[in-house]
């Protein structure tokens, strides 16, 4: 993996690129919390970037974003953002209240404090947005960034917001010729509008069917339907989530994981060793949230996963095709089910996936190598070289 940036490398033509000559460690915002149901996983996430990154090389600016939306100086202490006893952690608002730059020719971020002037905190080279789900990982954030000329880590603004939602993903990707699985979209209240209608389009998919948020991660709000008299329930957990549903056929495989790290200098990207999820404890009809993150003793994520060579090259190709099919840059996860004749059909693509020491994208390139202090060095890195603006 590279080190600090070589100025020689950067584009001669990228000004902005210009604060890497100064003789000065480059300046991480690290962001994390957020307006969506994943809050807490995303202050799970951030604990263990704060502590991985090398601050002999990066000065590190911790920055909370209340469940109000309220961006806040943070607490950088690693411990605070833990997930300890089933406690989830949460950003709560402080009188420090934060603001990005104003204009494409600044840098210095500002804290705006009750009855004071604002304060500059100093520039900001690149920020690690560490959001998951709506207001974070699906390009808002993205683009607030792209409109101040900041660099950030991972992807772009349209990338995000197709990666976030199932539907127009399933789109794009089997427009490019990637396997996906037959699903069923159902618009804003269609169902409530003429649930005969909305079961006749759903019922030929077959049975057992995931019903899902289109727009939410860490499994919230999916629900597994074995008999069509539980489809209206399960529509309604869904809809708590987002209005727009995804339902899908259930399909006979193994749950693989992929994590997937962007190239350097216009090469193709790269793939780990996949990883597979094999649910151990019954009350857990798939991996769900409490599965994912409060039943670690019913999970068992083997890394890497123990598939033939020539089902682990097919994972790979597949991961890194979806990767470039959506335009991913820096990382992405891509989830999908090997059958029993090993075939590989996507089932997600995880844009800013979870990023604990102990997540399967950290994970998985931990058993391909790369420890995750310099997974993290290396997304910065990725960031850093990536100018900004049209790409």
């Amino acid at each position: 993996m590279n080190a600090t940036p070589d100025p020689e490398a950067l584009p001669a033509t990228d000004e902005s690129a210009q604060w890497v000559l100064a003789e000065r460690r480059p300046r991480v915002m690290v962001l994390f919390g957020g307006r969506s149901g994943e809050h807490a996983i995303s202050c799970a996430t951030a604990g263990g970037v704060l502590r991985a990154l090398d601050r002999e090389q990066y000065d590190v600016l911790a920055v909370g974003i209340t469940p109000t939306g309220r961006w806040v100086l943070a607490d950088d202490d690693p411990e605070r953002w833990a997930i300890t006893d089933g406690r989830l952690p949460q950003v709560d608002d402080t009188a420090s209240h934060v603001l990005l730059p104003q204009a494409v020719d600044d840098r210095d971020v500002q804290v705006l404090e009750p009855g004071e002037l604002p304060r500059a905190l100093g520039g900001v080279d690149v920020v690690f947005p560490l959001l998951h789900g709506p207001f974070g990982e699906d390009g808002t954030l993205q683009g607030l960034l792209e409109l101040a000329d900041v660099r950030y880590v991972g992807a772009g603004v349209l990338a995000s917001a197709v990666g976030m939602d199932k539907h127009m993903m399933k789109v794009v990707l089997a427009g490019h010729g990637l396997p996906v699985g037959p699903f069923v979209v159902l618009a804003p209240g269609e169902f409530n509008r003429d649930p005969a209608a909305a079961t006749a389009r759903v019922e030929p998919l077959g049975l057992p069917l995931f019903v899902k948020p289109a727009r939410a991660g860490s499994s919230l709000g999916i629900s597994r339907v074995d008999d069509l008299a539980d489809l209206p329930a399960a529509i309604e957990a869904a809809a708590q989530h987002d209005p727009k549903i995804v339902v899908e056929s259930g399909i006979v495989g193994r749950e693989i994981e992929c994590g997937v790290l962007g190239g350097h200098d216009g090469e193709r990207a790269r793939a780990s060793l996949p990883g597979e999820i094999i649910v151990t404890d019954d009350r857990h009809a798939f991996y769900d949230f409490e599965a994912k993150y409060l039943d670690e003793g019913g999970v068992t994520l083997a890394c890497p996963a123990d598939l033939p060579d020539d089902v682990v090259a097919k994972v790979q190709d597949v991961a890194v095709r979806s990767f470039e099919a959506v335009g991913c840059e820096g990382l992405a996860r891509v989830d999908v089910f090997v059958t029993p004749d090993g075939e590989v059909v996507v089932n997600e693509i995880n844009t800013m996936p979870g990023f604990t020491p102990f997540s399967m994208y950290p994970r998985m390139w931990q058993a391909s190598g790369v420890e995750y202090p310099q997974l993290v060095d290396e997304l910065v890195q990725l960031a850093l070289h990536r100018p900004t603006g049209l790409r």
